[in-house]
């Protein structure tokens, strides 16, 4: 597919409210895909359509498992806390401790327009808080309760 430009803070897109996406064509598949393609190239975890400038509620995550598309996702259920460090390819270059949930359910539309429930627990449900919150214009900046050093800053 394509590589879209990422995002980066300071843009005022990234702070406003995602639509949610009410028809799913192709359009919006490849919106998925190119997503995928950007987050890969970046080496990141996730992405947020606002993060390539498309305020709509989608987002894709790999954690090492395999690609996920989650269109309208939203969080269900919360349990536990955990804190741990965070980045964000829209904000380079910082690194800190965020706050988040040790366990979440997300309700989403899968590409098939099917409603599914995600379980996340650790690493995925981190992930997935964090890219919900681009949905609703919030950076892991506006959670974090430290800033650290980033081990790859040279």
């Amino acid at each position: 597919m394509a590589i879209r430009q990422i995002r980066y803070y300071g843009d005022p897109l990234l702070r406003k409210v995602s639509r949610k996406i009410t028809k799913i064509d192709d359009r919006i598949k490849i919106l998925l895909e190119d997503m995928l393609d950007t987050m890969y190239k970046e080496e990141g975890v996730g992405l947020a359509a606002p993060q390539v400038g498309v305020l709509r509620r989608a987002i894709v995550i790999d954690i090492g498992d395999g690609p996920l598309k989650l269109i309208n996702p939203e969080i269900i259920y919360e349990e536990g806390e955990d804190i741990d460090v965070e980045g964000c390819l829209s904000v380079p270059n910082k690194v800190g401790k965020v706050k988040r949930p040790e366990k979440v359910k997300v309700k989403y539309l899968d590409i098939s327009g099917e409603e599914n429930i995600i379980e996340g627990i650790g690493l995925l449900a981190k992930v997935l808080c964090h890219e919900i919150d681009h949905l609703d214009g919030i950076l892991f900046i506006d959670k974090m309760i430290e800033e650290v050093v980033a081990e790859n800053e040279e």
